[in-house]
């Protein structure tokens, strides 16, 4: 892989992307590939850049994808009318669903012969929120796809797909990003400061997106930070308090999950505390993490993040939200609080 190429507009993922370039290189393209990962890692990045170097247009193969050829910028704009972007749609509630007459709207375009590029490439982002029958509507089209297509989904993860669609696919695994090339790259390719690059890659656990997106968007660590005011509502409220805080939860059913997304990582960190590890995304708040790691026992912690994960699943399905929380915050442990002289 040329040094000079696109490809090296993706921070990290180096394995990944010599993996789809020697593919090209050495004619073994599959016709389908599943890239999971958390949000926000660089997966829909990696499916563009695939796309652009199976159709960029430079004289030198060594040279795909160039980033500047027709077929690069537009690919890039996702205007290209051979490289198809298809998104699922979010509801009020903040739930992506990808419905069948969406697959098969792209079913008919990838059977029309290509206009200009080389290869086809539809890119379907989120297919875990695929409908069961969006999902074995489009088995068909990976079970018989047409020639000269290449099909690109991502998902968080490979079992949160139908197994028939798993099987079809070669699954490309991203990992989350290292803390310092990660600061490394925000430093030198988006001129913050080191002290805020090491800051905001701690915070992104990986996620360079987010990080991005946490710099464009200052109001994201503001968020944050009132996200973690309300887990420290919740730890500090008697159970009344609790159910009260669930209930007004509940009522921003949209924002719910992200709220327990910032949960979930203070209890990681605070379970890895727990463990003698202070490798934490909450560098801000290691003092307090520390300290609660000595009050609690332990597999209160564990107990606590594995409910906070197994709440988000169940928002994902549906669950009724307030249930959820109050279930949730009846796992919390109470802070000690201090003896009152008398």
């Amino acid at each position: 892989m040329s040094e000079q190429t696109a490809w090296n507009s993706l921070v990290g993922h180096r394995w990944a992307v010599d993996l789809l370039a020697g593919a090209i290189r050495n004619e073994r393209v599959g016709h389908a590939y599943l890239i999971t990962g958390p949000e926000q890692i660089g997966k829909t990045t990696l499916a563009r850049l695939f796309a652009q170097a199976l159709n960029c247009t430079a004289p030198d193969p060594a040279q795909r994808p160039c980033g500047g050829c027709r077929s690069c910028t537009l690919i890039a704009a996702d205007r290209h009318p051979d490289v198809r972007l298809l998104e699922p749609a979010v509801s009020g509630r903040g739930k992506r669903t990808l419905k069948i007459d969406e697959i098969r709207e792209l079913q008919q375009d990838l059977n029309l012969a290509a206009y200009e590029a080389r290869w086809k490439v539809a890119i379907i982002t989120h297919f875990d929120a695929a409908t069961q029958g969006a999902a074995n509507a489009f088995l068909k089209t990976l079970e018989e796809p047409p020639g000269q297509v290449v099909l690109l989904l991502t998902a968080s993860e490979a079992d949160a797909l139908l197994p028939t669609i798993t099987s079809r696919c070669r699954v490309i695994a991203l990992r989350p990003l290292a803390t310092e090339e990660m600061a490394q790259a925000l430093a030198e390719r988006w001129q913050v400061s080191a002290d805020q690059a090491r800051r905001l890659a701690h915070l992104a656990d990986g996620r360079l997106g987010w990080a991005v997106e946490a710099i464009n968007e200052p109001a994201l660590l503001e968020t944050r930070e009132e996200y973690l005011e309300l887990l420290r509502q919740a730890l500090d409220g008697r159970r009344v308090e609790r159910f009260a805080l669930a209930d007004r939860l509940a009522r921003d059913s949209e924002t719910l999950p992200d709220v327990l997304r910032v949960w979930s990582s203070w209890w990681r960190d605070l379970t890895l505390h727990a463990y003698g590890n202070d490798n934490v995304v909450n560098v801000d708040r290691r003092d307090e993490l520390a300290r609660l790691a000595e009050e609690w026992p332990a597999d209160a912690v564990v107990r606590v993040l594995k409910g906070t994960k197994e709440a988000l699943w169940q928002l994902e399905h549906n669950a009724n939200a307030r249930l959820v929380m109050e279930n949730l915050l009846l796992l919390y442990p109470y802070r000690v609080r201090p003896a009152v002289a008398g």
